[in-house]
């Protein structure tokens, strides 16, 4: 089930983010950010923040939606996308992602656009491709990967009105 985010839901949002974000591979966040900084960047700027539950309650994943660009770029939305390790391999990014189309739709969003999608993400890649986004650019060393050194980032972009 994918549902609005409450303020309630921190403390499992973070949950699910928090190793992500250490792990500094997909998102370009400082990988010693904290609850608080988190909850600003993935929370507090977002247009719409909203989580996956599995069949418990649990919260597995996280979205948020926000216009990619201030005034006249505001009809094209971002969005980021989180799946608890967990959860991984079922489908759950598909169904965020679908989600995330749809609410970008009805809050009058026209495109969406990646802009630091990590080329090393081969899943992440793999899934925006499967639901329509196609690369329109690539950023040669635009990410620093702590294992990889500086990886190429692709911008990812698809039409959705």
């Amino acid at each position: 089930m994918i549902r609005a985010y409450d303020p309630a839901d921190w403390p499992e949002v973070w949950a699910v983010l928090e190793p992500v974000f250490r792990a500094g591979e997909t998102f370009p966040h400082d990988p010693a950010i904290g609850s608080d900084a988190a909850r600003q960047a993935w929370v507090e700027t977002a247009a719409a923040t909203f989580v996956a539950t599995d069949t418990n309650g649990a919260i597995v994943a996280t979205y948020y939606l926000r216009p990619n660009q201030p005034c006249l770029g505001a009809h094209v939305a971002n969005a980021g996308y989180v799946v608890a390790e967990a959860a991984r391999g079922r489908g759950v990014g598909h169904a965020l992602c679908r989600h995330s189309q749809e609410e970008a739709l009805r809050r009058g969003f026209t495109a969406m656009q990646f802009n630091l999608v990590v080329a090393t993400n081969a899943a992440g890649v793999a899934a925006w491709t499967s639901n329509g986004f196609r690369s329109i650019g690539r950023l040669p060393g635009a990410f620093r990967h702590p294992r990889l050194g500086e990886v190429d980032a692709l911008v990812m972009f698809k039409t959705l009105a």
